[in-house]
Order: structure tokens, then C-alpha cells, then sequence
């Protein structure tokens, strides 16, 4: 387990990480989602003593980072793959881990199979794509068989087949009763693996819930209806207490019901329908919704001609946010 007490970090007068207090739980995967500049990588670096707090602590299974023995075997890590040794092969990049850590050599060959590179450990990383690095750098994470994995933008230059094989490997992990903490910015992608959310803003945690208790409570869910006898269906559901808003194509619009109680309700007047569908937000539409009022910088465009550039990359231009909640 993971925790974090009124960890803060200030760099000069600005404060990226602000009195975060949070946990992440064994047994399932937990996504840390938030803008650019929204204090996550800075988080993520003082759980491994990479940075020092100016407050607050941070405790891996009640023990900081430093007082680990052996580090490796409790707590494997992925924050940058670029960070191996261009000039070795990928085989010797994980040997010299595994030797500082008093880890079998054994294991470096079982890792570069989990990871699918070994057909290329004789390589010099320096030659790798960025997908292959990033296999590279979670063999890395792996190497120490931790009860413990964080993982920064996993995904990073993969392909389909490398981000079907992470998600998977990540929930089978999860499913051994290991702690998986991990960071992304490809909602779809975190949608489909994680179980719990730790969600900050301007160094200030906004979220910490269930995956379908943030999309219930930051989204609309409502059910969608089409029928030829629009306007009769329109009737019978004023009748009966429902508010009906169209929504064009002659689809209406019904909150605050299921489709179960609204099909019986058409069946019992015989009307016939094209369409009853439930909808439900999906994650990047709920965060989008959660953080709309309190993005400190929009891009605006205009409706002729063309459109400006986009901002380049970097935190200065990163969105941020505030919670109304507070901290």
C-alpha cells in the first residue's frame, strides 16, 4: 500500500503538489489522472524519494523509499524509459539493476520474455523505437517481482497490440493482490483498466472514488427514445411524469428513469419503437465535465477561416484546475 500524508511541493513561489493525502489499495488498478502541470509527475517522484517534500510524508507498505532494504523487490517503477543506457544491450541494462539489487540473473531473461524482447536483448536500447523503450523500461519495473508497480504514461508509443498487452498485464497483476498505480492522459485507455481514480488539480486532489462512481457523478445519464408515433410517445410520457426533451432525428431525450420502466411504459400503450438506449458519459467526457469551469487557459477559435496553431507542449501551457470541493 501507498500512502501519501499533506505531501507538498513548492518550487520557488509556485506550488505543484498542495497537502495531497490519499492511498492506493492492493488488489486493483488505480488511475492518477489530471492535466498537464497538475502535479502528478512530482507526486509520483517524491513517492520514490527522487524529490524531497517541502511537507508532508510518503509512506510504501509504512516505510519511506530510502529505508527500503532492497527497493526493487518492493516497489518497481516506470517514470521515464529514456532513462536506460543507450550503450548497453537491453539484457545488460536489466543485469546491472538486478546485480545492485541482489536480484538472480535469472530473471532478466524471464522479464524480457514477459515484455516480448527477447529476440532483441543482444541490441543496444539506443537503437530502440519508443514503444520497444517502453517495454524495456517496465521489464526494468518488473525485474524485482514487486508487490508494488507505478507506471507514467505506460502506453507511450505502443501499438494496439502492446496496449492490449499492458491493460492486461496490469489487471492480472492487480488480480494477484498487487498494488498497480498508474498515470495517463488516454482516457479511453485508462477507462478500460482502471478500477479506482485519484484525480488532482494545481497540486490539489479533486477525486479519489470508484471509476463508476466518478463517471455517475461527474456525467448526465438519461435514455434515449425513437419511435414513428413521436408524438404520441411524447403524450404518453408527459402522462406518466416523465420530461421529454428532443434532441433531433426525433429522438427524445428522458432523465432520471431506466429504459426497463420506459419500455414496459410504450409496450403497455402499444408503441412502437426504433430505438430505447441507455446512455452514460464516458470517462473523458465526466472529467471534462468535472474540471469545465475552473480551466485556467482556453483556446478559442473562430467559426471562418483558418484556425490558430495549437498551444505547444509544456506546463506553462497546460490546462489546470481548481476544485469547488477544495482540497
Amino acid at each position: 500500500m501507498i500512502e501519501l500524508e499533506g505531501l507538498t511541493k513548492r518550487f520557488g513561489s509556485k506550488v505543484a503538489v498542495d497537502h495531497l493525502s490519499f492511498q492506493v489499495r492492493p488488489g486493483m488498478v488505480t488511475g492518477f489522472l489530471g492535466p498537464n502541470g497538475a502535479g502528478k509527475s512530482t507526486t509520483m517522484r517524491m513517492m520514490l524519494d527522487l524529490d524531497n517534500p517541502t511537507s508532508g510524508t510518503v509512506r510504501i507498505d509504512g516505510k519511506h523509499y530510502r529505508d527500503l532494504d532492497e527497493p526493487l523487490k518492493y516497489i518497481g517503477a516506470l517514470l521515464d524509459a529514456k532513462a536506460m543506457h543507450g550503450g548497453r544491450t537491453a539484457y545488460n541494462n536489466l543485469l546491472c539493476l538486478a546485480q545492485a539489487n541482489r536480484i538472480p540473473a535469472a530473471r532478466v531473461s524471464q522479464v524480457l520474455d514477459v515484455v516480448g524482447l527477447s529476440a532483441v536483448a543482444k541490441k543496444k536500447s539506443k537503437g530502440f523505437s519508443l514503444g520497444m523503450g517502453q517495454r524495456l523500461g517496465i521489464a526494468s519495473a518488473l525485474l524485482g517481482d514487486p508487490e508494488i508497480l507505478m507506471f507514467d504514461e505506460p502506453v507511450n508509443g505502443l501499438d494496439p497490440e502492446g496496449i492490449h498487452w499492458i491493460r492486461n498485464l496490469m489487471k492480472t497483476l492487480a488480480s494477484e493482490g498487487r498494488t498497480i498505480f498508474v498515470s495517463s492522459h488516454l482516457m479511453s485507455e485508462m477507462a478500460l483498466t482502471a478500477d479506482h481514480l485519484i484525480v488532482i488539480g494545481q497540486g490539489k486532489l479533486l477525486a479519489d472514488t470508484s471509476m463508476a462512481a466518478f463517471i455517475q457523478e461527474n456525467s448526465r445519464s438519461y435514455v434515449r427514445m425513437r419511435s414513428p408515433q413521436q408524438e404520441r410517445l411524447r403524450d404518453v410520457l408527459h402522462e406518466s411524469g416523465f420530461v421529454a426533451v428532443e434532441s433531433g432525428n426525433g429522438t427524445l431525450e428522458i432523465d432520471g428513469t431506466g429504459p426497463e420502466e420506459l419500455g414496459e411504459l410504450a409496450a403497455r400503450h402499444q408503441i412502437v419503437l426504433h430505438e430505447l438506449s441507455s446512455q452514460r458519459a464516458s470517462l473523458e467526457e465526466a472529467f471534462m465535465q468535472m474540471t469545465a469551469g475552473a480551466v485556467e487557459y482556453h483556446a478559442h477559435g473562430t467559426s471562418e477561416g483558418p484556425q490558430p496553431p495549437a498551444a505547444p507542449p509544456g506546463p506553462q501551457w497546460g490546462q489546470s484546475y481548481q476544485s469547488s470541493k477544495g482540497a
